[in-house]
């Protein structure tokens, strides 16, 4: 089914005729194949009689080829899937298998794409980019303070760069613009954080995906906030580029090196906010993050701390 795919993602016309010949088989059995590509991978393809099949839009697959040319610095292996149910769990899987970080695993599609709390994330075919990235990390906790926040940096500037001006954070692990969710960031570790372990860096782009009713909260992409469609390979090579980046700097001076910009790149600094932890609400104003990443709130007049994973932060009503 996706060598046929393949064979369509010029978006031009090609006979039922001509596919049959490439592909080994009779016309009906690529009418049948067509049939389950607009099923399975949501696509839209024209059927014209005496001109053939064609994709409503060309499509560009991901090439690893073509990542690593345009991202030399970028030395990872690329592992590239044409489905799978979640990279993440893909590179945990890899992980197991005894696979040597660093790796990078990529997918054309997730069938159980997932973000922070165990929310669902839309995972079209060949629209977005479902992006995750194992290291190996050694030296303890400090290696990992504030590295999802990190990532989010990285993200946001890639974002940034590529036109999308209004990308900013929100903490900890979201990319925003205005109001609408355009990436994500979801890290995942396993072994010893006091030790040796590694980690999973998470990271959903919104690209070229301009409709779904898969998403539960207000989202934007790429595509929609710029009018432009964006090739996937390119994106993924930069944010490898600008990963790599923040990464080192990470590495060298710790999230201290890095706790202004990310500040500076957060739009609901000052802001009137309830963040959410279970069935606990508490209100207060952002006064910004520690040497650490954990979120400062002003609660009742009065500065405190709070990290973990479960925490959610939503704008008050009043704000």
């Amino acid at each position: 089914m996706l060598t046929l795919l393949k064979l369509l993602k010029d978006g031009r016309f090609h006979s039922g005729q001509d596919l049959g010949v490439a592909l080994g088989v009779s016309r009906s059995a690529v009418w049948k194949q067509l049939q389950h590509l607009e099923a399975e991978l949501g696509l839209s393809i024209h059927k014209v009689r005496g001109r053939g099949y064609q994709l409503a839009a060309p499509l560009t697959l991901l090439d690893s080829a073509d990542i690593k040319a345009q991202a030399t610095v970028c030395d990872w292996p690329i592992l590239i899937l044409d489905s799978v149910d979640s990279t993440n769990a893909e590179a945990l899987r890899a992980v197991e298998r005894g696979q040597t970080a660093p790796f990078l695993v990529l997918a054309e599609r997730q069938t159980a794409g997932r973000g922070r709390r165990g929310r669902k994330w839309a995972s079209p075919f060949a629209e977005n980019i479902y992006y995750s990235l194992v290291l190996r990390i050694e030296g303890g906790m400090r290696q990992l303070e504030g590295l999802s926040l990190v990532v989010g940096l990285a993200v946001m500037q890639t974002l940034r760069a590529l036109g999308v001006s209004g990308a900013g954070l929100k903490w900890p692990n979201d990319v925003l613009v205005g109001q609408k969710k355009i990436a994500g960031v979801l890290l995942e570790l396993v072994g010893d954080p006091a030790d040796v372990c590694h980690v999973v860096l998470g990271v959903g782009i919104n690209v070229n995906m301009q409709m779904t009713d898969e998403v539960d909260q207000q989202w934007t992409s790429m595509r929609l906030e710029t009018g432009k469609v964006f090739d996937r390979n390119h994106l993924v090579a930069e944010l490898g580029v600008m990963l790599r980046a923040y990464l080192n700097r990470h590495q060298q001076g710790g999230f201290s090196a890095i706790h202004a910009e990310w500040e500076h790149g957060h739009i609901w600094q000052g802001r009137a906010v309830s963040l959410i932890a279970g069935v606990n609400r508490i209100d207060g104003e952002v006064l910004g993050i520690d040497s650490r990443g954990a979120l400062r709130l002003k609660v009742d007049g009065v500065e405190k701390v709070f990290s973990g994973g479960e925490l959610s932060l939503r704008l008050r009503d009043d704000s």
